[in-house]
């Protein structure tokens, strides 16, 4: 559970297709597409203009947002496209100094709904509620990025008055009654604030915008750069740049360090007085690395990294290496590092914090974490959540383990925000030999949300140019405790930009969120419990487990733009998962989740005594067991049977009809002997009474 899974070539294994959904139906679809099929006929193919908008809202103060945008997610909104909404704001907080707030009671205010498509005003039109639209297939956090560009005062990067220097645009091969689109804007309408075209954009159109064919409508003067227009993975550089200079920002809310030790002043970091060891600036180890992690031997004369020789020092020697002193805001933070170990398999680095407050006068340290069983031979990533308050620095301790070491430790590419770090990372080496395999899908280890489900992520390198990615619930140890099915917990999955610095980097990012209600064309649900609804698989080592159908994106990232940038570095690829519980976000709460699978009437219908439930023309049955002189039976098998307990019916049910029989003899004689008595009796009084009578009559006559 630290975090850091190694996926190494024999953990590679190819199965049988697994039963897959796909989010964009095998369509990796931009948001002008997503408009057009639509029938949308928006300005620029996603900009709703306002009638306020007659010139470039870039220019002037007036269309400009305060730096606090409030906002107010609308009710229509899908569960998961709240969550990546959210995402899309910590992004701006992390990179800018924009930062956003729930709308109450200002003037003007940004309202998200899900409308048809994906589209936005240009700037703040000052009209009180401005909607942005944020519709079905527009859940993805570059869109949400884009269109949030959009209400900041950015048209589109094509539009610049210096365009046409930089791309041709192809008239002829243009949607009829959509050149209108290509507008360009002079200088006197949109201000490029001195920066520089930029094919990298999140703001440009792709090379497909608005084709009546098959054919580019536009083309980019560097050939190099024609499948770089048009991504949706983050901001750009300069999208940043812009940004905040349109805004006058001069740091980011969230973002507070990063590190990769090319300057000499090792980014204001300290020693320790107290420890055994220093930690040295170097630019190799002879026993590894041979190269910081952050240039990869790729620049002469630059890559350095912070080494801890462990080899020249005793068992249990340490050395401290400090930050500089650092100033929270929000009081959580993410640490993260990459790390390398030439030295014992028992050297350690441990995470500390050297908090100052007025009721920590002494300045002590508070271990956060330790870092054991440090995998050698290689640059490998790692994250530490920190919860700090009051000022601080954070202190890495390099501690000298047993056993032989004939290197150290090493660490470079150092970043501390102010966000939360991701709930594991999936490591892949050798991962182009991966690419194309016809082994077809590779999976990664298991791993278990913070709720307790248990998870696999399947990465599909065999259908080029494309690469999917996609998310299966596995059959775990929680299961049992578990609410089925999985109700609204989103899943974030990110394959990393190794960029030194955090405010750099263009990560690919998708998001899926398990709707509990979410059914499959036979009428079971999606995300009900893995051994009901999954299939039988093995891991490599030959343990048992069942995994359910995937859902993602086949068009995840295509095979070019991941070889852009640094997403594959000394052939090491990072993917980030996170998969967070985003309940809370659900204004349907009045709508019971499930508990019945709809074909399954079992699920309530429970045998006791080991009965198995059948379906028996529509209704569930008991099939009650039984031996060779016992058995149970009952509606629910709640009633025990046997033969002695037969036989002892049996003879107590004679002995019950014997005595029955001769108590009902015996009242028979009895009340025979009774009435005949009875009888006897009542003649002779009759004799007597008439006897009697005529005497008195004679006496009367006389």
């Amino acid at each position: 559970e630290d975090g850091t899974v190694a996926f190494d070539d024999n953990e590679v294994f190819g199965l049988p297709t697994p039963e897959i959904f796909d989010v964009d139906g095998g369509i990796d679809r931009d948001i002008l597409d997503i408009n057009e099929d639509l029938g949308l006929d928006l300005f620029e193919g996603d900009i709703r203009l306002d009638g306020v908008q007659e010139r470039n809202s870039i220019i002037g103060e007036r269309y400009r947002w305060p730096h606090t945008i409030p906002y107010v997610l609308d009710d229509s909104l899908e569960m998961n496209a709240r969550g990546v909404i959210l995402n899309a704001f910590e992004r701006y907080r992390l990179k800018t100094c924009i930062d956003f707030k729930p709308w109450s009671g200002e003037p003007n205010y940004i309202s998200v709904f899900k409308g048809n498509g994906c589209w936005s005003s240009v700037g703040n039109s000052r009209i009180g509620r401005q909607e942005l639209s944020i519709g079905k297939g527009c859940d993805k956090i570059a869109t949400v990025q884009h269109e949030f560009l959009h209400a900041l005062g950015f048209w589109h990067e094509q539009s610049r008055s210096d365009r046409d220097d930089y791309v041709s645009i192809i008239w002829d091969r243009i949607i009829s009654g959509k050149e209108k689109n290509f507008k360009s804007y002079d200088d006197q309408k949109a201000d490029s604030l001195n920066v520089p075209y930029d094919y990298s954009s999140v703001m440009h159109y792709s090379k497909t915008a608005f084709q009546n064919g098959s054919e580019p409508t536009i083309m980019t003067r560097i050939p190099d750069f024609m499948d770089v227009i048009g991504q949706r993975m983050d901001f750009s550089d300069s999208d940043l740049l812009k940004l905040n200079q349109l805004y006058n920002c001069s740091s980011s809310l969230s973002f507070m360090e990063s590190c990769d030790f090319e300057l000499e002043n090792v980014c204001g970091m300290i020693q320790s007085s107290e420890d055994s060891a220093d930690w040295q600036r170097v630019s190799q180890v002879p026993e590894g690395p041979e190269s910081d992690h952050s240039n990869m031997g790729r620049c002469k004369g630059s890559g350095f990294f912070m080494h801890f020789n462990s080899s020249s020092v005793n068992e249990g020697a340490t050395a401290m290496l400090g930050s500089r002193i650092l100033y929270p805001k929000r009081g959580f933070q993410c640490l993260q590092f990459f790390l390398y170990n030439s030295g014992s398999e028992y050297d350690q680095l441990n995470i500390y914090i050297r908090e100052y407050s007025a009721a920590n006068v002494n300045r002590t340290l508070t271990l956060v974490e330790e870092i054991k069983d440090i995998p050698t031979g290689s640059w490998q990533l790692y994250h530490v959540t920190l919860k700090v308050s009051n000022k601080f620095r954070v202190v890495f301790g390099g501690v000298r383990g047993a056993g032989a070491s004939r290197g150290g430790l090493s660490i470079d590419d150092i970043n501390l925000s102010e966000t939360q770090c991701p709930h594991h990372v999936w490591h892949i080496r050798n991962f182009t030999q991966l690419i194309g395999s016809p082994s077809g899908s590779v999976f990664s280890p298991s791993f278990y949300s913070s709720k307790g489900y248990a998870f696999q992520i399947c990465l599909n390198l065999s259908s080029l140019p494309n690469i999917g990615m996609y998310f299966h619930l596995i059959s775990g140890a929680n299961d049992d405790q578990l609410e089925w099915p999985c109700p609204w917990q989103q899943v974030t999955m990110t394959i990393l930009d190794q960029n030194p610095d955090i405010r750099q980097r263009m990560s690919n990012q998708r998001s899926i969120t398990t709707d509990p209600f979410m059914t499959t064309g036979n009428g079971t649900y999606f995300w009900d419990r893995p051994s009901k609804v999954g299939t039988q698989v093995f891991f490599p080592n030959g343990t048992q487990f069942q995994r359910g159908s995937g859902y993602g994106n086949s068009v995840f990232m295509t095979h070019e733009r991941l070889k852009s940038r640094d997403f594959i570095k000394g052939d090491d690829v990072y993917i980030l998962l996170t998969v967070e519980d985003i309940s809370h976000l659900n204004t349907t709460q009045n709508e019971p989740i499930p508990t019945l699978d709809i074909n399954d009437l079992c699920t309530s219908f429970k045998c006791e005594n080991d009965g198995v439930c059948i379906l028996h023309n529509g209704k569930a049955e008991c099939r009650c067991p039984s031996g060779e002189d016992w058995w149970y039976m009952g509606e629910r098998c709640e009633k025990r049977g046997s033969t002695r307990d037969t036989i002892v019916i049996a003879a107590s049910s004679t002995v019950a009809v014997f005595a029955l029989m001769l108590i009902i003899t015996l009242v028979s004689v009895y009340c025979t002997r009774k009435k005949y008595h009875k009888e006897t009796g009542s003649r002779t009084a009759d004799m007597t009474l008439e006897n009697g009578h005529d005497h008195l009559c004679c006496k009367c006559r006389k």
